[in-house]
Formats: structure tokens, sequence, C-alpha cells
């Protein structure tokens, strides 16, 4: 068996702590592991780990390669170099495994969001699964819903078989009445986004029914390259694996999910799933209460104090505050949404970004000139590089820097600093144990992450 991770999306309804550049399947939110981690981690209980692929938007792949390497020394991640949703995701990353490894091998496509904590019994499941899929059909995995929910689409199964149940058909997110006669009538299952298949019954699926997707990917060869070209991709219709074949296809089975299952896809959700005190409250971090029932505070790194709440939820983190009613929180994505238009970077990226190598985080910016606390963990380094727009200036705070400058290598320690000029090509690097942090002030018209001309690379972004 193979798997594919499909580790893209930008998590709006988890804003201000899910940002479109470092989004929720990146974050730690109910263990020490991210989500795709857990993903990767559950994967391993239904095949050998060097069978599972991930595909993420070209923005994300390099944080997602950084946290598979927990699990192997070179994960494969394909690259999508523009968001397409997620029916060209898969047919590109079903063709990799076709062309790779066969045509006969069976698949489970796994969002990387998910919240599934009893690995043994997922597996069991996919086991069963499995025995369908061998016969020719797209297995879905349903989960029998236990209250009505607006936030998921619903499945209609019709007659059973052997271990599970033709689909009927596929449901959009209903109303809360419609939801509630979904859960009396008894066939109708939640939605899960996990999928497994024969690759070629996918394959021929996709000819059969999204011939223009067919006839783009026939023009991505992975033979001699794992690289997505833009110019093919970018071809291909943006939508999702539902629309396109779930909800067409004559193939369809469910096998119900017996393993526990919750999309952490809202505040509300991470409630849900949070260990409660006494009045039903969840604190996260720094937070002071008074009197507060059945409510959420999150607090990343200042004090929240919080008196007399109701079923709130107040998420902080450095740059914004979420304030709203729990049964709310699914519209936080059209807050994320507006900022959005707006261009206010605030639903793009954090103070404090996360990199390969380390991560930075911005204390102070202005007209022409920006100023960032960077860290660089022991024997990681930046790539070399150059800026058409901007000078840096570093000051060493702690650790030794290993500093490379045009010809010139420099080894600096704390209260030591250099002047890296417009163009100049250069190296931040930390060869040494101890963790290194140094204070880096930009100066240009231009200050953002564009502004980056890469020759040398460690982590594979040139």
């Amino acid at each position: 068996m193979y798997g594919i991770i499909l580790a893209g999306g930008s998590g709006s309804r988890l804003w201000p702590l899910s940002r479109e550049l470092y989004p929720k399947q990146l974050l730690n939110l109910n263990s020490d592991k991210s989500l795709l981690q857990s993903t990767f981690e559950r994967l391993e209980y239904c095949m050998d780990k060097h069978n599972i692929i991930s595909i993420a938007n070209t923005k994300h792949v390099s944080n997602v390669r950084m946290q598979l390497t927990n699990f192997l020394d070179n994960p494969v991640v394909l690259s999508e170099p523009v968001s397409k949703n997620t029916a060209p995701a898969i047919a590109l990353a079903v063709k990799y495994i076709a062309q790779k490894h066969g045509e006969d091998e069976i698949i489970i496509v796994v969002p990387s969001d998910h919240l599934i904590e009893n690995n043994t019994k997922f597996a069991d499941t996919v086991k069963k699964g499995m025995e369908l899929a061998k016969e020719g059909y797209i297995v879905t995995f349903g989960i029998e819903p236990s209250y009505p929910e607006t936030g998921y689409g619903y499945i209609n199964v019709s007659s059973s078989i052997e271990i599970g149940y033709l689909v009927n058909k596929f449901v959009e997110k209903p109303d809360y009445q419609t939801a509630e006669k979904y859960i009396s009538d008894g066939s109708y299952y939640w939605n899960s986004g996990i999928f497994m298949f024969k690759a070629s019954v996918m394959l021929d699926e996709i000819k059969k029914l999204q011939p223009e997707i067919a006839k783009i990917s026939e023009n991505v060869d992975f033979a001699y390259s794992d690289n997505i070209p833009f110019t093919e991709f970018d071809k291909m219709p943006s939508i999702s694996i539902d629309y396109a074949i779930m909800e067409k296809s004559d193939k369809i089975a469910l096998v119900p999910l017996e393993s526990d299952w919750n999309d952490l896809g809202s505040w509300q959700s991470i409630y849900d799933v949070s260990p409660k005190d006494e009045n039903g409250n969840v604190f996260i971090g720094h937070v002071l209460d008074k009197g507060s029932k059945n409510s959420f505070v999150y607090s990343s790194s200042k004090l929240v104090a919080s008196i007399g709440l109701e079923d709130t939820v107040i998420v902080e983190t450095e740059d914004a505050i979420l304030a709203c009613r729990k049964d709310k929180t699914q519209d936080v994505k059209h807050i994320f949404e507006t900022l959005k238009k707006q261009n206010d970077n605030t639903f793009l990226i954090h103070k404090t970004v996360y990199r390969p190598w380390g991560f930075y985080t911005v204390i102070a910016q202005g007209k022409g000139f920006q100023t960032k606390i960077i860290h660089v963990n022991p024997g990681q380094k930046l790539s070399v590089q150059s800026h058409n727009f901007r000078s840096e200036h570093w000051v060493v705070l702690t650790g030794m820097a290993k500093v490379v400058l045009e010809a010139n290598e420099l080894i600096l320690s704390p209260g030591h600093s250099v002047d890296i000029p417009v163009k100049a090509i250069h190296s931040l690097q930390n060869p040494f144990k101890e963790d290194l942090e140094i204070i880096e002030v930009q100066k240009g018209d231009v200050l953002d992450e564009d502004d980056i001309i890469r020759y040398e690379d460690m982590y594979g972004r040139v």
C-alpha cells in the first residue's frame, strides 16, 4: 500500500494561530507533534514509511519536508506550483506512484489536519477498505455522525455490501435543520475526506470524468524529476476531488471508520477535544480567569485576563487577538478572507516565522527598515544568497556565527557585527553546538522575502 498526504490548505478558520504561510497542519495543537507529523505516524501503522509521499503548495514545501525529516532522511514531497484544489494534486500524486511503482498499487489519500488518536483501529479499518479497493471500488471512509454538525459534508449510503455500503450521493455542508434530518434518517455519514483506491481505477476515472486534468497530466513526467512544471500545473482546473470524481463516479463505496476522528477545523473543535476544568473552560498559556464558564482562552505570548465569560473564544498571538462566541467559530474564515483582500499581512504570516534552519521574529518595522531576531539551530545554515533592494546589518547576541561574505569567511562572537551590502553574496551559518541568535537590521525600499536570490541551499530551495 502507498499513502498520499494532502499537506496543503490555509487553515483559515483557525486564524490567528494558523496563517497562510504557516497553516494548521504544521502546528502542534494537541501534542508535541504537528498534525502533519501525527498523520505520517498514523500511516506507518498501515504501510512502510518509505511508501508515504506528501504533496503541498510550494510555499509550504520546505516546512513540510523539514517536519518529515523526523521520520525519513529524504521524504518525498511533491510541490504544487500554484493552488488548484485537491483533484489536480491527487491526480499527479497518483501518477507519481503509478509511474514509479505500478498501476496495480493500492493508495490511500489522507488530509494532514485530522486528529485520530487510536491508530490501531484506524489501521484495522484501512485493511477492511483495502479489500474493496482491490475489487475496483473507490473507497471513502465515513464517520457515523454524533450530532447535527453544519461544518462537515455528508455522504448518503444505499445498499450494504460485504464490509461497507454503496454510496448514493455526496451532500454539501447543510443547515442545522437539514443536518438534524440526516441524523434521524440513519443513512448519512460525515465525509472524512479519506479515500482509497487502486491507482489504475483512479486514473481511469480521471480520464473518463475529468479529461482536461488527464490530458494535462500526460505532460508531466516523473521518470527523471519529481518536479511539477508550473507551465503545466497552471493550466489545471481548480476543483476538489469530491466535485471532480467522488460525486460523479459509479464506483464509490463507503466503509465506516471505526477509530475516533476529529477535523480540527475550528476553535470549537479544538475546545471539544481539549481537557476542561470544573467549569467547562479550556485555558492554554498564560491565562488568569475569574468566574468564566464553557469558554476557550489561548495565550501564545501575553497574559490574558478574563472575567465572567460564557461560551466565548479568545485567542491571542503576537500580532492579533480573536474574540468571538463559541458557536461563531466557523465564521473566522470570513475575517481571514477580509484581511487577505485588504493586503493585511496578519492573514499571511506570524511575527515569528519558522524555517528549516530555525526561526526569526520581526520585532520592529517602519518605512525603509525592518528589525528581526534570527535564531539558527546548531549545525544549520541559511542559504547562500543576495538581495537586490536591501542592505543588512547583523549583530551577534548569543552563540558563535560563521558569516560568508563574498569570498571571505568571518567568525563572530557576541557583541560583534558585520554589514551586508546590497547585492553582496552572503550566508549566515551555525556550525557550532550552541544556538545562535543575531539581530538583523534591514534597510531598503523593498523589505520582503521575495527579495532573496539563492545560489546554494542545503534544504533544496534553489
